[in-house]
């Protein structure tokens, strides 16, 4: 009876130790995590983000990573794509010039925390993480307490794992693109039919509680400009209506007299101006309170003259007004060209604002040749900028919805896009009805 007992009692406490093995082994703690367990750096300067307060990430989020951390309501977010699921190791390169702080780590529903003392970047151990799917994987960073003013500089998440053994993707360099994410792009196929186009007309809508600050949704691009609307901040917004001179260069100072592009005239309420940065021209602007929900209307035409110029010019209609308005016309020198390339766009252009999703629809495309014929265009092709087409930003979409396109981009979902995918919408056969002898 005894030898019994003791046979069971035995049993018992060999299957616990086997059992605390076991579970020892299947995560590990950060202290039993080594140098060769976390293998890729991910910075903060390109993939990290102030959540609580965006107007802080331009002072917290500098070229060496995350500094001027102070407060405990400071969220800062990190994003890195994994190609598995799996076990996701992970540490963090930080220092702290005075004092010590306690900080916490989040990935899902787990947390982790650590201490940050040493006054050289050391590489911290946070701990092992369970990721379930593949796909964009958020690091939360925030203060637990501290002993002086700040939390800690911190320029790098440390990765590895088996969650990354198929690839990773983060922002590497580049980090001004990398934390404006990606641009998407629909380029809208002409009927072959069509011959020479002088007018090209959109439609979009903005669902609601996309019309972030920083958005550009464009509507009418063409072989030498673009027209669309802006938020830029939080109190305007913008219709923009620009083209470029076909003079190459960023400083529209540099630009010679017979090449500048000349205004012709211009809508009520609207400024024009020059610009420059992404090549350089004319522009124009008008603040708009436009509002998301509501189905705006984009009219553009190009037409050449008798002195080797092209004459651009930029209709609006907005539902809240109930009629076709001008922007503005523009003679383009040394241009002699109807409209060529029809394409929409989608851009966030303030890189405070990369970490936000945004979308926008594109409805009922057509074209007017010389003769006055419409044509509907309902096929286009997605492309996308140098920041997606280099895995820098995998946050990226477009397609068909229903009898629309649409555009996606920011905020690290985990679905794309392929490039250079045609889509085909549904034929709708809605002509527009415009009135071209009373237009503006």
């Amino acid at each position: 009876m005894k030898i019994s007992r003791y046979l069971i009692l035995g049993s018992f406490l060999m299957v616990c130790i086997l059992s605390a093995c076991s579970s020892n082994t299947s995560s590990k703690r950060a202290t039993d995590l080594s140098i060769e367990d976390l293998v890729i750096e991910v910075p903060l300067s390109g993939n990290a983000w102030i959540v609580d307060d965006v107007s802080l990430n331009e002072s917290m989020i500098i070229e060496a990573g995350l500094s001027n951390w102070s407060e405990k309501s400071n969220l800062i977010r990190t994003y890195v794509r994994v190609n598995s699921p799996g076990k996701l190791n992970l540490g963090i390169k930080a220092k702290l010039l005075k004092g010590s702080s306690k900080v916490k780590v989040t990935i899902g529903d787990e947390s982790k925390e650590i201490v940050i003392k040493d006054i050289q970047s050391t590489l911290i151990p946070v701990g092992e993480f369970d990721i379930s799917e593949e796909g964009y994987v958020q690091i939360d960073l925030q203060g637990i307490s501290k002993t002086d003013v700040f939390f800690g500089e911190v320029s790098h998440f440390v990765v590895g794992g088996e969650a990354t053994a198929k690839g990773t993707y983060f922002v590497k360099d580049d980090f001004y693109w990398g934390r404006r994410g990606p641009s998407v792009h629909l380029g809208y196929e002409i009927p072959a039919e069509a011959g020479d186009i002088e007018w090209f007309y959109n439609e979009i809508e903005v669902p609601e509680g996309n019309d972030l600050v920083g958005s550009y949704y464009m509507a009418n691009g063409f072989g030498e400009g673009y027209f669309g609307i802006q938020v830029n901040s939080e109190t305007e917004r913008r219709i923009l209506f620009s083209v470029w001179s076909s003079f190459k260069t960023d400083n529209p100072n540099d630009i010679p007299e017979d090449e500048k592009i000349k205004l012709l005239k211009k809508g009520d309420g609207v400024k024009t101006g020059e610009f420059g940065n992404e090549g350089s021209g004319g522009q124009s602007y008008r603040i708009y309170d436009w509002k998301a929900g509501n189905k705006y209307r984009f009219l553009l035409g190009a037409k050449p003259t008798n002195d080797n110029s092209t004459d651009y010019t930029a209709y609006f209609f907005a539902p809240e007004i109930g009629q076709w308005e001008l922007i503005a016309s523009f003679r383009r020198p040394k241009t002699s060209t109807y409209l060529t390339r029809p394409h929409s766009f989608l851009e966030n252009f303030m890189t405070e604002m990369g970490q936000f999703t945004r979308k926008g629809t594109y409805l009922n495309q057509w074209v007017r040749n010389t003769e006055g014929t419409w044509f509907e265009m309902t096929k286009a092709k997605f492309t996308a900028d140098a920041t997606a087409r280099k895995d820098a930003r995998l946050d990226y979409a477009g397609g068909v919805e229903g009898e629309c396109f649409y555009l996606k981009n920011c905020g690290f979902f985990s679905e794309k896009t392929s490039f250079d995918t045609f889509f085909n919408r549904t034929e709708l056969g809605i002509e527009p009805m415009i009135y071209f002898e009373k237009l503006p």
